[in-house]
């Protein structure tokens, strides 16, 4: 990074004490705004995130003539007649240049999508080529990437498709949420190695389910989505689970206890494994009436983690072990090389110019403790880098985060929110 200021992370002076409450899931929000979209009435939304890739999710459905409003923290959505001309900035959400083609193929007309620079760089062609087997016309230029666009004729023939979703489960996840409104729905088969994140599949499946679609998940790396109406629902979001995770390891770097309130007894969000992790760190985890209290003990053991499943946990987890007392594995991570940013290569090179010893192995990350100094921390328009920043940041005074405002992406409150925690 070039010698340019950046935050000034706040550093934890005597143990994080504090409670917290963290705004919604940015992934439950962006599926139940699909679902809204092409469901068979309006459906209100309670606790919907506010943060750039929801409204970037928000702005690409109103362009293709759905009807979104807001009153007293309440969304409703309203479904329309899905048409162009109409152009969708992605930005660098992977949930609205995955999930929003294969409801744009519903659409009467040609839907152009592009984002910003490093979007036009992660990969495309999986979910463009399924939808051509599905019958839709795509224009991409041969690149697989942004910029491309949809020609739709307000339905889509549907039925059967194997794709090689081992790069991302959107891939999967973008079809079933449409599925259900294609003529023959669709049967997806997964072909390669194993599909990351199945807890996003998971939270698909299931909120399909609760709006009366038939999904037969039954066979490994099948899922067949039955043609039929899309129910509306009104809806209340979790809290971001993975968004609290920094938030909870406050609490681990510094010894200190943190309460996350409106904890779920029960979710599909990859979050909802913190509390396991951060108990095999060391930490005293407790879930009481919707509170998630985490309590630094003064030990951090190493672990050997597999995070296919969690995947975006990884560079906050990397911050808590970064501290351990010994060396930690984190494993099953490849695909996150495709994320906002490589993030394995990001995470190697920001902690290591800390002194950091990381290096990556073909599917992670091995970490070996050492001491840490000051330093500008880059985050590559990454959220969760920053994420990870500010955590070591409590344990090493005088580190700054590059472009903190790239938190904006799910938790534009970030800064004040961390601020308030640590002081």
């Amino acid at each position: 990074m070039t010698a340019q200021q950046g935050w000034p992370a706040p550093s934890a002076t005597v143990a994080v004490r504090g409670r917290v409450t963290v705004p919604g899931s940015k992934s439950i929000s962006n599926r139940a705004l699909v679902l809204a979209a092409i469901a068979d009435g309006p459906s209100t939304l309670s606790g919907l995130l506010v943060a750039r890739d929801t409204n970037l999710m928000r702005q690409a459905l109103v362009s293709l003539g759905v009807g979104i409003t807001e009153q007293d923290g309440l969304v409703t959505v309203t479904p329309g007649s899905l048409k162009g001309p109409a152009s969708v900035d992605c930005g660098l959400a992977g949930t609205v240049m995955r999930f929003v083609p294969p409801v744009a193929a519903l659409a009467d007309g040609e839907i152009a999508f592009d984002g910003d620079a490093y979007a036009r760089e992660r990969p495309m062609n999986v979910i463009l080529g399924a939808l051509r087997a599905l019958g839709v016309q795509i224009e991409d230029h041969g690149t697989g990437r942004m910029p491309y666009s949809v020609s739709g004729t307000g339905s889509v023939r549907g039925g059967q498709v194997t794709l090689d979703a081992s790069g991302s489960s959107q891939f999967v996840s973008a079809l079933l949420l449409a599925g259900a409104r294609y003529d023959e729905g669709v049967d997806i088969i997964h072909d390669g190695k194993p599909v990351p994140s199945q807890p996003h599949l998971d939270m698909s499946v299931a909120m399909l389910r609760e709006r009366g679609v038939q999904v037969d998940d039954s066979q490994p790396n099948r899922w067949i989505v039955a043609p039929g109406p899309i129910r509306a629902l009104d809806y209340a979001i979790e809290p971001d689970l993975s968004n609290a995770a920094p938030f909870l390891a406050a609490a681990i770097v510094t010894g200190g206890a943190v309460t996350v309130t409106g904890w779920p007894a029960q979710t599909t969000q990859p979050g909802g494994q913190l509390p396991d992790i951060f108990t095999r760190f060391g930490a005293d985890v407790t879930l009481a009436d919707g509170q998630l209290t985490v309590r630094g003990t003064g030990r951090i053991e190493g672990l050997d983690l597999d995070l296919s499943e969690v995947g975006e946990l990884t560079p906050v987890l990397l911050a808590i072990a970064a501290f351990a007392d010994g060396p930690s594995y984190l494993r099953g991570i490849a695909h996150l090389r495709g994320h906002e940013t490589d993030r394995l290569a990001a995470l190697e090179t920001e902690f290591n110019a800390l002194g950091g010893d990381v290096t990556q192995t073909p599917d992670g990350l091995e970490i070996r403790p050492k001491p840490l100094h000051s330093g500008l921390f880059g985050t590559y328009h990454d959220h969760r880098m920053a994420h990870a920043a500010a955590v070591l940041g409590l344990v090493v005074p005088g580190l700054e985060i590059e472009n903190i405002a790239t938190t904006a992406k799910t938790l534009p409150e970030f800064p004040e929110l961390w601020s308030a925690l640590v002081s």
